[in-house]
């Protein structure tokens, strides 16, 4: 088959929907946008009342295979405002505390966006000794008030979500480096899978849903949900994973993972092992570059919410490898991305309908 490029639409879709603020619990705004770019290749849309959207190609069928990506990113939650006007915050997901001091951020209120500051002591005003790092209960923004009278004027009050602003751009011509890759690069990565279905003219003997799924960050809710209303046969997850080869991460507990080295095919409880061989065989009849990881117990990612629904779903996790998560400069390279749909594409063809992944058949 002929070799997939990301075309000029592709990236320009995904430029704008990375630099879209879709926060845990705020998704809707995002997913419109996805919503909207798959339009023309899907037949028809299903959402619930969280906020999961599902494009769906043959809804009649009764054999349904889900493919899946999750569209929240980690943001923060006003939690204090002080007397003096400084505002403290608590996690909404699994927002790094350690890298907030001198960030800009958006926070979002029912009069726009507001920006503000997460402020930090000067270098010589601390007594370096005793120096005091970022924790949870110390980091503070500052939106210029003088007190929390203000700060209410203003429009912040507890509650109001807080994202940061900073947007897709490209390095070295091939790493695409963003917040929020995890895991809005897997919508972005499925959506890519039906537009090719699409353009290829690709008929598919099963129900195709295709995903997206909001609250990963905060315990797979999302997946949760959306899986006892779809009620899948099969289920295709993907989602970011760590490259390993950067500084501070110890391999012999981590394992080996390396953007640029191909997508990463997940060994745990929760994958189901006859289609997770059906992936593998889809990678190499293709000559597909992948990586393998063990995963103890839990994948942590809503594969596992798919695989234990419903009586037992048949599950799979294809990874793409990313470096700094939870940061604001996550990166992943570009031909790990075009691997991971296209594994996604060679799977979805190499399915049957009715496929049994009976251990006993």
């Amino acid at each position: 088959m002929a070799k997939f490029i990301l075309n000029k639409k592709s990236l320009t879709f995904l430029e704008k929907y990375l630099n879209n603020a879709s926060p845990t619990g705020y998704e809707w705004d995002g997913q419109k946008m996805w919503m909207e770019y798959l339009k023309p290749y899907v037949d028809e849309f299903i959402t619930d009342t969280y906020g999961t959207a599902v494009a769906v190609v043959n809804p009649k069928a009764k054999y349904k295979v889900v493919i899946e990506g999750h569209a929240d990113e980690i943001s923060w939650y006003v939690n204090y405002i002080s007397d003096n006007g400084l505002i403290y915050v608590i996690r909404n997901g699994g927002s790094d505390h350690q890298i907030a001091p001198s960030k800009v951020v958006n926070i979002h209120t029912k009069k726009g966006i507001l920006k503000g500051v997460f402020g930090w002591p000067a270098i010589h005003t601390r007594t370096l000794a005793k120096e005091e790092a970022p924790k949870p209960d110390n980091i503070f923004i500052d939106i210029g008030a003088k007190d929390n009278k203000e700060v209410e004027k203003m429009g912040v009050h507890v509650g109001c979500v807080i994202t940061y602003p900073d947007e897709f751009h490209i390095l070295n011509k091939d790493k695409f480096v963003c917040r929020a890759l995890d895991n809005r690069m897997g919508g972005f990565m499925i959506a890519e899978v039906a537009r090719l279905l699409h353009e290829n003219k690709k008929k598919l003997p099963f129900g195709l849903y295709i995903t997206n799924s909001v609250q990963e960050e905060i315990g797979l809710r999302g997946a949760q949900m959306i899986t006892e209303r779809i009620k899948p046969n099969v289920a295709i997850v993907t989602d970011v994973t760590h490259d390993t080869t950067t500084p501070m991460i110890d391999k012999k507990k981590q394992g080996f993972a390396k953007i640029g080295e191909g997508p990463v095919i997940a060994y745990a409880p929760a994958v189901q092992q006859k289609l997770r061989d059906l992936i593998i065989e889809a990678a190499e009849a293709n000559k597909i570059p992948f990586q393998r990881a063990a995963l103890s117990r839990a994948t942590g990612t809503d594969t596992d919410a798919f695989a234990y629904s419903n009586g037992g779903v048949a599950s799979a996790l294809i990874s793409l490898p990313l470096r700094y998560m939870h940061t604001t400069v996550e990166m992943v390279h570009r031909d790990d991305v075009e691997n991971v749909i296209k594994l996604i594409y060679e799977s979805l063809l190499k399915l049957k309908d009715g496929e049994s992944f009976s251990y006993f058949d």
